[in-house]
């Protein structure tokens, strides 16, 4: 959502990102970390940059390690997000909240975007941290299911990236169907600085990743719209109809 990021912060709102984990277990090319760096270290650096891309106010970390992928080993450390008690982190999280003085919270949809157990776990941290909070407006930031299974996600050259029949990934929990989607917003002004902030996550996003290799037109196709719904206060109504376009009112 690095789209919607950039265009409240560049229509005068603050903009906070909190990250629950340190991304250490994630996996890097050999020789892509400099001498005695760590992985979180290059990590905490890439959010820092990110943030500034963006125009993010305060980018901080609930301090819990990365939980890896789901079905590993690292999802048994008892100092991962995945572990962690969520009475506990929904703590943290609201302290923040009522900090900032938040008016508007987004997290992930109750898969986790893709699966992964640190995504499901925001879900339900940010969930209890707006009821502790008293947030107002609550959304799931997802993917447009319909929209993948249309795209297949065409890699550029005619190569294909990762496909929506992947067996890696059950497309029937990614993301939401697009008549359940309540909140659509077109961030295609802003694409050239979400593709900044993507790139500089270098660990994650290499320079020939098909994420940045992809032409102009298939990246507007691919993220010139980020997608969510409106849990808080319920959405009333038909969401192929009464769409939201903006997450701020």
């Amino acid at each position: 959502m690095g789209g919607t990021l950039a265009r409240a912060a560049a229509e005068g709102h603050k903009v906070v990102v909190v990250t629950a984990t340190d991304g250490a277990v994630g996996e890097v090319a050999d020789g892509f970390l400099n001498p005695g760096e760590t992985l979180e270290a290059r990590r905490a650096v890439e959010l820092r940059r990110a943030a500034e891309i963006l125009g993010i106010d305060r980018a901080l970390q609930l301090g819990y390690r990365d939980s890896g992928m789901m079905g590993t080993t690292d999802n048994e450390h008892p100092g991962c997000f995945w572990r962690a008690d969520v009475d506990e982190a929904a703590a943290k999280l609201a302290a923040v909240l009522g900090e900032e003085g938040a008016d508007v919270l987004t997290v992930y949809d109750s898969y986790g975007g893709y699966g992964h157990p640190d995504h499901i776990q925001v879900h339900r941290v940010g969930h209890a941290a707006a009821r502790l909070a008293g947030i107002g407006r609550v959304y799931e930031a997802s993917m447009n299911r319909d929209r993948i299974r249309a795209l297949n996600s065409m890699g550029p050259d005619g190569d294909e990236g990762p496909r929506a029949d992947d067996e890696r990934f059950d497309l029937d929990k990614i993301g939401f169907a697009e008549s359940e989607i309540t909140t659509a917003v077109d961030v295609t002004e802003w694409l050239d600085i979400k593709r900044a902030a993507m790139a500089a996550h270098q660990s994650q996003v290499a320079e020939d990743s098909w994420f940045l290799q992809l032409p102009p037109d298939v990246f507007v196709q691919s993220f010139g719209t980020e997608w969510f719904r409106r849990v808080t206060p319920e959405f009333v109504g038909d969401p192929t109809v009464d769409r939201e376009s903006w997450l701020l009112h």
